[in-house]
């Protein structure tokens, strides 16, 4: 469906939404992924070079079953990755965090986003800091808990919730002084849902344009979508970015950014026609 344009406010720039969909490359420094330093450091400039638009950086897992860290923690896995980019990179910097004190220092260290994966639920003074620092927020629906999600039934009415809880969220930020022109919402395919729903949440995604802000979807690799081998889910996530575009999305959350280049390209041409 063809797209509303916005103009989204970062702390140093502002970037046009609509045109083309824009790649958030990830980049986990966790324990199992890019935990050194160097090797985040190489891996965000690797995908910049790919084409990547905007680099997420997620120091806690969100994966099912995942547990929570401290914020000491997460700060140690973060914080000598963020001071070794600084500058470094010409795409902005997004942090994925639902702390208000990692938020802080992450903006302090010349992040521009940050992805707050709980909607503002789990500690609400992180949209006034980044109010503070007149940084972009990208708010996220999430049911439960990583750690819950395995035991949660399905929702009577995924999209009904998914609006008001999002319509709520984006209320708290306006609460905190965030200008709505800094504000991106994400519907959390796999936060709390059920698999089957969340092939109903990309079929149904064009509803998100009763909020009247941009969308980000981040289908890749998610669980609903794993195949028998790897190269078979990245297929699949193909499938799940092109289904995502076509429903409106103005940002897709990707892992392999060279090959969801080509996809997004494609799903581009077929939605400025469509």
């Amino acid at each position: 469906m063809p797209r509303k344009r916005y103009l989204w406010k970062l702390k140093s720039r502002e970037i046009q939404l609509g045109d083309h969909t824009l790649l958030v490359a990830i980049l986990d420094v966790t324990p199992d992924s890019f935990s050194d330093p160097d090797r985040a450091f190489a891996r965000a400039l690797e995908l910049e070079e790919q084409g990547a638009d905007i680099i997420d950086i997620a120091a806690e897992s969100t994966d099912p079953g995942s547990k929570p860290i401290s914020e000491a923690e997460e700060k140690r896995r973060l914080m000598p990755v963020l001071k070794r980019l600084r500058e470094k990179l010409a795409v902005p910097i997004s942090v994925n965090t639902y702390k208000s004190g990692v938020a802080a220092n992450a903006l302090e260290l010349g992040a521009e986003i940050i992805n707050e994966p709980s909607g503002l639920t789990f500690d609400p003074k992180l949209a006034q800091v980044v109010s503070q620092h007149d940084a972009g927020l990208i708010l996220n629906h999430l049911r439960g808990t990583p750690e819950t999600w395995a035991k949660l039934p399905p929702l009577p009415d995924v999209m009904g919730a998914i609006l008001h809880d999002l319509e709520a969220s984006a209320h708290r930020a306006r609460g905190a002084g965030l200008d709505r022109a800094r504000v991106v919402v994400d519907p959390g395919l796999g936060f709390g849902k059920r698999g089957e729903q969340n092939s109903e949440i990309l079929a149904r995604l064009g509803a998100l344009v009763r909020l009247d802000l941009p969308v980000m979807a981040g289908p890749s690799r998610k669980s609903f979508l794993a195949q028998p081998t790897e190269r078979e889910t990245e297929f699949a996530t193909a499938a799940g970015v092109t289904a995502a575009i076509l429903g409106g999305a103005h940002l897709v959350r990707v892992h392999d950014v060279a090959a969801m280049r080509a996809v997004a390209a494609v799903a581009d041409a077929v939605a400025r026609v469509g």
